[in-house]
């Protein structure tokens, strides 16, 4: 199968990957031939990339790190939990959270085992999976990048689950945040921006006062907003002033964050989101986490095209777990000539190509 911009799906091209909506149902199976109708609706719906099988792509697959039913589940779980929230206040939100917390330590459980025997780097998939609210989606896959990284970081099984259940709670403040300036379309006034960022002391004060979860975790959403620089918020601390969890959901957090559709902006390609990810090591993130999360996460999903530096075109057809930057390619065009039979290359066998740009609008 082969990533491709809805820019520039075709009628009776084949969705090669079932779309699934929140509630697990099938929005587009895979296999479905494209019409005008469904490309009318893909565009409804914001979904900017899908999967299609064609000839240049036979026998690419996506291996999932994260079952479909593993991820429903925590899903049906956050949005149960978060809406029950919603209709809260006060000290009645930390007896719901108190009450719940068991089923978020289970969803943790669930992400680390299947995270830990599942030897596969991640793969960015926001579009295989549409959310109405953007807060359930973001809240499971920045605790999935959080546990990656932990892992890939040799914590230990503890400590990982404190990660966790910090990030997958770390937005819970939002809760408290108007609905009109969380999904505001636009750019937030001044006011409106302060008011935003009272979600970390919000998310921290709930947290803190729970007897199941740890005050760690509770950090986690206190301090996720803060910068190795002292130009996050709430407290503008320093690098050694930050907790290491919350560099790591800050990392993650700002991953999933350029990499999904939001309100405001269109989602970026793994590769890019990684790239501002890059830019900021050192100075807004930790260079330790960093360097974690280009272990973890591919830069390239399989079926990516890619236009290679000497001018061939090829398909991401294999990850490489050593270095995410320079996966193997099936090559199947060359001097602007589709080739009659294709070949693999391993980019990290070949220093001297780079990539020279990712081509999701590709039309052979």
């Amino acid at each position: 199968m082969r990533l491709i911009s809805t820019k520039v799906l075709q009628t009776d091209m084949v969705i090669g990957r079932t779309i699934w909506n929140e509630a697990g149902r099938p929005l587009l199976q895979k296999g479905v031939k494209v019409t005008e109708q469904i490309i009318q609706r893909l565009q409804d719906l914001s979904v900017q990339y899908v999967y299609i099988d064609d000839s240049i792509s036979t026998d690419i697959e996506i291996k999932e790190v994260m079952p479909r039913a593993v991820r429903q589940h925590a899903v049906d779980r956050i949005v149960s939990s978060f809406n029950e929230l919603k209709k809260l206040k006060g000290k009645d939100i930390t007896y719901c959270l108190d009450q719940q917390s068991k089923h978020f330590v289970a969803i943790i459980d669930d992400l680390l085992d299947n995270i830990t025997s599942n030897h596969e780097i991640l793969t960015v998939l926001s579009d295989a999976f549409l959310y109405d609210d953007y807060i359930y989606q973001h809240s499971l896959q920045v605790a999935i990048y959080s546990i990656a990284i932990a892992k890939e970081m040799h914590y230990n099984a503890v400590e990982i689950r404190q990660i966790g259940i910090g990030a997958i709670l770390h937005d819970v403040g939002k809760m408290m945040i108007p609905q009109e300036i969380l999904k505001k379309p636009g750019r937030l006034t001044n006011e409106e921006y302060e008011i935003m960022k009272l979600h970390t002391k919000y998310g921290f004060d709930v947290l803190r006062n729970l007897h199941t979860i740890s005050l760690l975790s509770a950090h986690c959403a206190f301090q996720h907003h803060e910068r190795l620089d002292g130009s996050g918020y709430p407290r503008g601390l320093l690098d050694f002033e930050i907790h290491p969890y919350a560099k790591i959901i800050a990392v993650a957090d700002v991953f999933d964050a350029v990499t999904s559709n939001r309100v405001y902006r269109k989602k970026m390609l793994p590769s890019d989101g990684m790239e501002i990810i890059k830019e900021g090591s050192g100075t807004l993130y930790d260079e330790k986490v960093v360097n974690a999360l280009k272990r973890c996460v591919s830069y390239y999903p399989n079926g990516t095209v890619l236009l290679l530096s000497d001018g061939r075109r090829g398909i991401v057809c294999k990850q490489n777990k050593e270095n995410a930057e320079r996966p193997w390619v099936r090559i199947f065009e060359e001097n602007g000539e589709l080739l009659k039979a294709t070949y693999e290359i391993f980019l990290a066998d070949e220093m001297n190509i780079s990539v020279e740009k990712v081509e999701v609008e590709y039309l052979t």
